[in-house]
């Protein structure tokens, strides 16, 4: 690989990491809401149920039952985030795969004067669709978790 083309790669990597960085931005954004409902709202509610809970006229079992009865809404609702929020990535991971490989297929072909560029416009593009999915991942969380805004 000649030194200009290295140099070439360097950037557009630098820019992939920036663009990830958006990516990662954007979503936290979108969820803070979100995560505000889980960590606060949720949390404060499981709080105040579990230390209910604590009743000396109680047994060690009903109090650690009435406990874990407690976390059960917290736990749903950080399930939920985390499976979705797994999807999303899993989405666009599979469609980084998809520039990668045909990247890759140019490089084979040797076809490498645009190959870095359609690499770059095949990642903007991935991760253009993706983010504009977030904001349906984000409405679809708080329908589950009946966040009204």
């Amino acid at each position: 690989m000649n030194h200009i083309a290295a140099v070439e790669e360097q950037l557009v990597s630098e820019r992939l990491r920036r663009k990830f960085y958006e990516v990662n931005v954007a979503a936290q954004a979108q969820l803070s809401g979100v995560q505000d409902h889980v960590n606060f709202t949720l949390q404060q509610a499981y709080f105040k149920c579990a230390y209910e809970c604590f009743d000396r006229r109680r047994k060690q079992e009903e109090i650690s039952n009435c406990v874990e009865h407690c976390s059960v809404p917290v736990v749903n609702a950080q399930a939920l985030v985390e499976n979705e929020m797994a999807k999303f990535q899993e989405r666009l991971n599979r469609s980084l795969m998809v520039c990668q490989d045909k990247f890759e297929s140019a490089k084979l072909q040797q076809i490498r004067t645009d190959a870095m560029k359609d690499m770059e416009s095949c990642v903007d593009q991935s991760i253009g669709e993706s983010v504009k999915t977030l904001s349906h991942v984000v409405a679809r969380l708080k329908t589950s978790l009946s966040i009204n805004e």
